[in-house]
């Protein structure tokens, strides 16, 4: 038996983070701050993985040739829609699709100018929590774009369009709307404050950006029930009829 035979064996285990205060089990430390780009919340069994903090960051770069691309893609919806005999492209109908789609296009433009310098560069390691929130708003635009291309192929009538609505009507109420309130609440956690303390203890202007990220999302909304309303309620006016 040689001397290394003879000694026991070192159990070599993946390296885990290592957590200080409530992430370590004492309730009377102070939370780790979600706002901090080097920590995240404890997951499953109190352990975190930093890898994926790259998320937040880089899916900006998917983010900003979709913006670009859809605003094109209204563009040619509208230009489809008004074409002339000679199938051109001109400045009124240009200034037609500004003038319809006024407030999509200052989202998209906020979003390109304002939210991606913001999430790129000016925040620096901080709010990798609030960023991934933000992104989670796209959930709801896969129902939202099929109920589109249902409707091109004249399918309202079918099943699949009323599923569809409930699940555009849930997905953007729960992502884009009740996301806001989350995060206030998940901020208030953090720090110890109730949900209602916590819009007077951040910098006034989170609560201004805020302000006009959920104004068109709350407008967007009243259109789709709107929409919803009348396609559940017309069905019934045909039967009393």
């Amino acid at each position: 038996m040689t001397p290394s035979e003879g000694k026991p064996r070192q159990r070599r285990d993946r390296p885990t983070a290592t957590f200080t205060g409530r992430e370590a089990g004492d309730p009377t430390a102070p939370r780790a701050p979600l706002v901090s780009g080097s920590r995240c919340p404890p997951a499953t069994g109190g352990r975190i993985d930093p890898s994926w903090h790259w998320l937040a960051r880089q899916y900006v770069w998917f983010l900003i040739p979709y913006m670009i691309y859809d605003s094109y893609a209204m563009y040619l919806c509208e230009w489809y829609r008004t074409r002339d005999q000679n199938h051109r492209h001109s400045l009124t109908t240009f200034r037609n699709f500004l003038s319809k789609n006024r407030l999509m296009i200052a989202h998209h433009a906020v979003i390109l100018f304002v939210l991606v310098p913001v999430a790129q560069r000016l925040r620096g390691d901080l709010g990798d929590f609030f960023v991934g929130c933000i992104f989670m708003a796209e959930l709801s635009t896969p129902f939202v774009s099929l109920g589109r291309v249902l409707i091109q192929l004249k399918q309202q009538h079918t099943l699949l369009y009323k599923v569809n609505g409930i699940l555009t009507l849930t997905t953007f109420l729960s992502c884009r709307i009740l996301l806001f309130p989350f995060m206030y609440w998940s901020y208030g956690r953090q720090q110890g404050l109730g949900l209602l303390q916590v819009p007077f203890s951040i910098p006034f202007y989170c609560n201004v950006a805020n302000a006009f990220l959920i104004a068109p999302q709350v407008y967007w909304f009243s259109l789709l029930c709107k929409k919803a309303s009348r396609l559940f309620d017309t069905p019934l006016a045909k039967k009393d009829g």
